[in-house]
């Protein structure tokens, strides 16, 4: 049985026994370090220098040693297929790529007919013995990956372009592993790669690098990226995994499980760090094919469908996140780099390895200055959903391509609509103007490309194969958030430009209105002080779904599909409050993090009866009410009898985010308080829960949208820590307008002198008290003279929503210059 011990136990043990003389072409792990790139290629550079510098720090890394590049150049001249191969290169249409196909299959059959020299044979037969004998196994499993000297660059990787082999074992499956390495070079994915990366010579090398198998068959495996791979968010790292060995994931297989840890709780080490997790579906399982030892090297593994009770198991445990997520932060602070990495889980010594590591990509060129906002004007039938990759609009007809063989019928400006894509499909990939897959996760191939090339892309759609036609016109939106749309027809849309790159920030501070928080790492980005409004509705329509006095008092549910629904969602819980906590808690913390250390003011839920009555479950508890606008909303909810066991639920989330998980930049707020009683039964309910005002530093603001709120200020201010002038609603019910009828809509206007005056009273108010004020809404970006009015009054900040804000800074930036 394999037994793989923590690699720094055995280091000096294993190299006295190398005689480095005897090897021209074998190098140890021990003896390779990142400047040894032009050598043994970026994967194994990288693999020798964690091995020297990380594995003293307790980061486990399997041993192994590299093939040298060199060895790759005397098997090309050896076998005198040079010329020939430089020629095929030189021939290639570098502008169509017409005939790269052919090219690629004319130089593998050359590689593939040539042989391996006999040094070559010789060194890594003694090699693999040395390294059988270290670890006590007469024939031991390695793994073998390529290695391109090119590879793992800042701006480029080769990653899933050249072939690795898995459970490799013996010395005859060794060197066929080796020599599909050499032939890898030069795939049609790999040859498109370097075409388009600028690396079309013949000094591009290959580097085999041969490593310890770690039994992730027995287990799992996994990627992770020190940085938010879809935003380029730098405080979070991003692990991905799946059961079983690793191909899975990094060829796109299958919809992994998928960890968000944010690194300054990682490093203070007194809260939890981990900010979301979520269950993918984990379709397939690699392992170890029977009797592998007498198969060619591309038939050891084989894959089998994950039954239901893995698909809907998590992968890992809450202790192996953080400590990868550990390793991952010591090896991004090695580097000084965000870094992409291969790990795996050992089923045999339940051990965990990091097994590759290089630089991300994507985002390595910094950050964007310049943000285009897509948002779609009309709607249609939704054919297809998925995750989206990226923030844009894209439409055209669908093209369903079972195969990369299909390829040609892809047409420059179609969308391709597929089951799953992998390396062989990079050709085809840029001719598309949208990529739709039923398969995949975050970090799948087609992930990863539609990033490279700022490719609108939905993965893991499930049914689009089935829901989509070729040639039917589509809509493909990443414009939402985390979830990507496919709509029937050729939609329009609009794209706003914001060009922040020479925006200074006002004095007065500008923050944002956020509802969706799988755009709070994207917007973090933009000038800002933090949010002054987080709307925790969307939250609960979209992540949640489920009225909580559902969940609170489920026996009085009576309706079975109902059940079934709600039992669906919450099947990971035992207590279904607790799927409600968890799931609020998770999108508050999201916010909270990315706007780390900066202020996120919560505002406790202020859904209508009507609108609660439309969560699952809301119609056997919601009331009917004619004037819901003005009826059972807000801080009137959150002390009732009717309500409370609701509103206790919410006080757990925002004390979980703030107590356990460390985010205590979250602030709270009280929306539609009537009365300073009201106030006073709001702040005791929120105590009984275990929310103390001023405990830990827990602020607490109250919403100023109620005439009564201006005209009892000064006892407001005395109950709160801060206001926060809620504009829509306060010019509303001044006027006594509904906002939404369109007979006087034109009489809604928030420069009315009644309504600017009762602004002015409440900043005045907050002044004279000493406390904060802000004011959220859509006028200081829309009227330069409204911002003006706030700037003049003092205010402490005005908050946007995320398409207004440039605009709104740049009023706030000519406010102050005109008052200096």
């Amino acid at each position: 049985m394999l037994k793989i011990q923590p690699t720094y136990i055995f280091l000096k043990s294993y190299f006295t026994r190398y005689n480095m003389q005897l090897f021209d072409y074998v190098i140890p792990f021990n003896k390779i370090s990142i400047g040894d790139l032009p050598k043994v290629g970026g994967k194994n550079a990288s693999l020798g220098e964690m091995f020297n510098q990380l594995s003293s720090k307790g980061i486990n890394i399997p041993d192994g040693f590299a093939l040298s590049a060199d060895a790759y150049r005397l098997f090309r001249k050896e076998n005198k297929i040079e010329q020939a191969l430089n020629d095929l290169l030189e021939s290639l249409d570098r502008k169509n790529l017409s005939n790269l196909s052919s090219i690629g299959e004319k130089a593998r059959e050359l590689i593939s007919k040539s042989v391996l020299p006999e040094k070559i044979k010789k060194e890594c037969e003694e090699a693999y013995f040395n390294l059988c004998e270290q670890c006590g196994i007469k024939v031991l499993d390695v793994a073998v990956r390529s290695s391109a000297t090119a590879e793992d660059l800042p701006t480029a990787s080769f990653a899933g372009r050249m072939e690795s082999f898995l459970n490799i074992s013996g010395v005859e499956q060794l060197l066929d592993a080796i020599h599909r390495c050499y032939i890898s070079l030069f795939t049609d994915r790999a040859i498109k790669y370097r075409h388009d990366m600028g690396f079309m010579d013949m000094d591009i090398a290959i580097s085999a690098g041969v490593q310890q198998m770690v039994r992730s068959d027995k287990a799992s495996s996994g990627v992770a990226f020190t940085i938010d791979p879809d935003s380029g968010f730098k405080n979070t790292i991003v692990i991905n995994s799946i059961w079983g060995l690793g191909e899975n994931i990094v060829q796109g297989r299958v919809t992994p499980d998928e960890w968000t840890v944010f690194k300054p709780m990682l490093k203070d080490g007194k809260y939890d760090p981990i900010l979301r997790n979520h269950c993918g579906k984990k379709e397939f399982t690699m392992v170890y094919a029977d009797k592998a030892d007498k198969l060619s090297a591309e038939k050891t593994i084989i894959n089998y469908d994950t039954s239901e009770e893995k698909k809907n198991e998590l992968s890992l445990n809450r202790s192996e996140v953080i400590l990868l997520a550990r390793w991952c932060l010591q090896i991004e602070e090695h580097y000084g780099k965000a870094m992409d990495i291969e790990w795996a889980k050992d089923g045999l010594n339940q051990q965990l390895y990091i097994v590759q590591a290089r630089p991300e990509t994507v985002h390595a060129k910094g950050k964007k200055q310049v943000h285009e906002i897509f948002k779609l004007s009309e709607k249609s039938k939704l054919l297809a959903s998925g995750i989206a990759l990226g923030d844009k609009i894209a439409s055209g007809k669908a093209r369903i391509l079972r195969s990369p063989l299909e390829g040609d019928q892809l047409l420059q400006g179609e969308i391709l609509v597929t089951d799953i894509t992998n390396p062989d499909w990079d050709p085809i990939l840029k001719k598309a103007a949208a990529i739709v897959t039923n398969k995949g996760g975050r970090t799948s191939h087609a992930a990863i490309v539609a990033r490279e090339l700022g490719t609108v892309a939905v993965v893991g759609s499930g049914n689009a194969t089935e829901a989509i036609k070729s040639g039917d016109e589509i809509t493909v939106s990443c414009a939402d958030g985390k979830d990507g749309h496919i709509y029937e027809g050729l939609l329009k849309w609009t794209v706003n430009e914001q060009d922040f790159s020479g925006l200074k920030l006002p004095e007065t501070s500008a923050m944002f209105i956020l509802a969706d928080p799988d755009r709070a790492f994207e917007l973090s980005s933009y000038p800002n002080k933090g949010v002054g409004l987080l709307r925790l509705e969307f939250a609960i329509s979209n992540s949640i779904r489920i009225h909580p006095l559902a969940l609170c008092e489920p026996e009085k549910i009576k309706d079975k599909a109902l059940q079934k629904e709600i039992s669906d969602l919450t099947k990971n819980y035992k207590d279904g409050k607790d799927y409600f906590v968890d799931r609020l808690a998770e999108s508050v913390a999201l916010v909270a993090a990315a706007f780390y250390p900066n202020d996120v003011i919560v505002r406790l839920s202020d859904f209508k009866s009507n609108e609660y009555a439309n969560l699952l479950g809301g119609k056997y508890f919601e009331p009917h009410e004619e004037n819901p606008m003005i009826g059972l909303r807000g801080a009137s909810r959150y002390y009732s009898d009717f309500y409370r066991k609701g509103f206790a639920l919410e006080c757990r989330a925002m004390k979980k985010v703030r107590e356990e998980m460390g985010l205590k930049n979250v602030k709270l707020m009280i929306p539609f308080c009537r009365t300073i009683e009201e106030g006073e039964k709001v702040l005791k309910e929120m105590k009984t829960n275990g929310l103390v005002q001023g405990k830990d530093g827990l602020e607490v603001y109250v919403m100023i949208e109620i005439p009564s709120n201006v005209l009892l200020a000064d006892e407001f201010a005395k109950l709160f820590d801060g206001f926060s002038i809620g504009s829509n609603d306060l010019t509303q019910l001044t006027l006594g307008i509904d906002r939404d009828s369109s007979l006087v809509s034109y009489l809604f206007n928030e420069e009315n002198s009644a309504v600017k005056g009762l602004i002015r009273e409440a900043i005045r108010a907050a002044k004279r008290n000493h406390i904060k004020v802000g004011l959220c809404g859509q006028a200081p970006s829309d009227i330069p003279a409204f911002a003006e009015f706030l700037v003049q009054e003092e205010i402490d900040s005005i908050s946007f929503n995320p398409d207004a804000l440039i605009k709104g800074i740049e009023n706030m930036n000519r406010a102050e210059n005109k008052k200096k």
